[in-house]
């Protein structure tokens, strides 16, 4: 009997240091009762010891204790929102290649919505753009296995792969009666997040397709590429299906137009995590106007940027709702090479504005065209995958309530889809006029810069 209880009390203690590195974060940041609270920590930790055994001797077969804790792990922060994960030694280093060299995969930003698969947004040029991928398409299996239940990380690791090999994925499309089997070559993923050209003389047009360590350095060349003698009368950036990325270059971005003043906050629990970032007078002043164009895709470090401009009034947003993804997560190395991925503050725009859950209102919205296959009179009004959707999601954070009128309006009033669906694909026609037809709000942006300057002239 003391053998067994020394044992259970050996198991007690293992358990406890195994979760040292979780719970030491926790116990960081509850500074009050912590007598209390450390008491009611190690009565769930017994709970969860319990458990662990009864799984270790009773399970139908032999199971491996690291992977139960590793599992258990992960549940736990899975449980807390969205963007919370753990991420093994190996998911932690591709992380810091995919933000800092490039990768192997077929190019998607993906998200985990009733325990679903689900694409964001397809990262233009990739594999899967050119397949066709689109948002909200679901991702049902990977190579024939089901990704119900399926991790991020996990999803990650299935879908990347050497430089020429393939992947079939199952997706539905809301609208189809049936699962669709797409093979993808896999390639690598060019981390080059910025695309230009001039659509027509003085007014270019510059793409962010996503923020990397050198989206910054990219976006001045090519804006002083276009404005070497002040040619540029108006500019179009497009944040249109733009996952997020790197709050620095967010930032950087943002502060290349604004002048002074803050151009985002982030609030947390600790005061480590109340930060603002303003605005630093770099030699550079543009007055030419601008529009900012946004959608449902847009998310995060876009959201920053287009919400900046925003409130700094140095940009008419333009387009659809935001998703809405106003969290930050800080990167937390752990001593055995895993890394956590945790939920610790919220996104500010400079006017104190929340944008988790509800995004940024564009201040000219234009519906994003819905591209289908089916006759026009078949076409249900599309749901477009947002923040708030998701299972967990964070809340918004005011004091005040969201106002829930507000998302009505923009759902039902001012995303009403004033025209009929076209049939086809995506992809531009080599007549880039054409293409500019097609392209609503794109050409609704150029209208207006080119109306504002005929106003100007005239005035």
């Amino acid at each position: 009997m003391n053998q067994k209880k020394a044992s259970y009390t050996k198991r007690i203690l293992l358990i406890a240091v195994l979760c040292i590195p979780v719970f030491s974060f926790l116990f960081w940041v509850h500074d009050q009762n912590v007598s209390a609270k450390t008491q009611d920590t190690y009565k769930y930790l017994e709970e969860f010891s319990n458990v662990l055994s009864i799984v270790e001797q009773n399970y139908v077969e032999e199971v491996d204790t690291k992977d139960l804790i590793q599992g258990a792990i992960k549940g736990m922060l899975t449980s807390l929102d969205p963007h919370s994960s753990y991420m093994k030694p190996d998911e932690f280093k591709e992380l810091k290649v995919e933000t800092e060299g490039s990768f192997h995969g077929i190019g998607i930003e993906i998200t985990i919505r009733d325990n679903v698969l689900t694409v964001v947004s397809p990262i233009e040029g990739t594999p899967a753009s050119k397949k066709g991928l689109k948002a909200g398409d679901k991702i049902i299996m990977i190579e024939g296995e089901p990704t119900k239940d399926m991790t991020l990380n996990e999803a990650v690791k299935k879908l990347r792969g050497p430089k020429g090999t393939k992947v079939t994925i199952s997706i539905h499309r809301e609208g189809w009666n049936e699962l669709k089997d797409i093979t993808i070559v896999r390639d690598v993923i060019p981390l080059h997040s910025v695309k230009s050209k001039l659509l027509e003389p003085g007014y270019p047009y510059i793409r962010i397709i996503n923020f990397q360590a050198k989206t910054t350095t990219d976006f001045k060349k090519a804006l002083q590429d276009f404005d070497k003698d002040g040619d540029i009368q108006g500019l179009i950036i497009d944040l249109r299906n733009n996952p997020g990325g790197l709050l620095d270059q967010a930032v950087k971005i943002a502060d290349i137009f604004i002048d002074e003043g803050v151009i985002v906050s982030t609030k947390g629990r600790i005061k480590e995590q109340n930060t603002v970032f303003e605005a630093t007078d770099n030699g550079d002043h543009y007055n030419f106007p601008m529009v900012v164009l946004v959608n449902e895709g847009s998310a995060s470090a876009s959201e920053i940027v287009a919400g900046a401009l925003q409130d700094h009034k140095k940009a008419l947003i333009l387009g659809a709702q935001t998703f809405g993804k106003g969290s930050v997560q800080t990167i937390i190395p752990m001593s055995n090479g895993a890394g956590l991925r945790l939920t610790t503050a919220r996104y500010y725009t400079p006017n104190g504005t929340s944008i988790q859950a509800k995004g940024i209102t564009p201040d000219i919205v234009v519906p994003t065209q819905v591209v289908t296959e089916q006759p026009a009179k078949e076409v249900k009004k599309p749901h477009f995958l947002r923040e708030k959707d998701l299972r967990h999601h964070i809340s918004n954070g005011n004091d005040d309530q969201v106002d829930k009128q507000d998302d009505e309006k923009m759902d039902d009033e001012k995303q009403i889809e004033d025209q009929k669906p076209e049939s086809g694909t995506d992809e531009q026609t080599p007549d880039e006029k054409e293409a500019l037809k097609r392209d609503r709000q794109l050409s609704t942006a150029l209208m207006l810069l080119k109306g504002v300057n005929v106003f100007e002239a005239n005035n």
